[in-house]
């Protein structure tokens, strides 16, 4: 028998689905090491075994199927564990953050012509001092 049909239900359970949800992730949302999976999913096209592998979700499934095997040997408990398996995956997922995407602030229109400056005063090319500033909004 090998050794981890040995540990403990409980801890078979959450290894398994950490192998399922690291396998999925690596063959859904990676380029694997040399770019390997990247190439497989490019030369799998637009096909059913290329749409699988852009789908978490129904990946997963695929994944779980074998893993379940380290759970249960009976039908019933090879069809719950591998149900269970897919969808603790899935919730791993989900926990996982959104990456952070950086949007550029919205200017008021009056400092568009500002070219990058933090500057809120401007030089007075007329005034014979011309090195001096004065500012944009004199307060009277």
């Amino acid at each position: 028998m090998p050794v981890v049909m040995e540990l403990p239900l409980w801890l078979r359970f959450v290894l398994a689905v950490l192998a399922t949800w690291r396998v999925t992730h690596l063959l859904a949302r990676e380029d694997g090491p040399a770019d390997l999976i990247a190439r497989l999913r490019a030369r799998l096209g637009d096909g059913f075994w290329g749409r699988l592998m852009d789908c978490f979700y129904c990946l997963s499934l695929w994944v779980a199927a074998p893993a379940a095997f380290a759970l249960s040997r009976e039908p019933l408990g090879l069809v719950l564990a591998w149900l269970g398996l897919s969808g603790a995956a899935c919730l791993l997922n989900r926990l996982g953050q959104e990456p952070v995407v950086f949007h550029p602030l919205q200017q008021p229109e009056e400092a568009l012509d500002t070219h990058g400056m933090l500057r809120t005063e401007t030089l007075d090319p007329s005034h014979p001092g011309h090195n001096e500033t004065i500012p944009e909004n004199p307060r009277a």
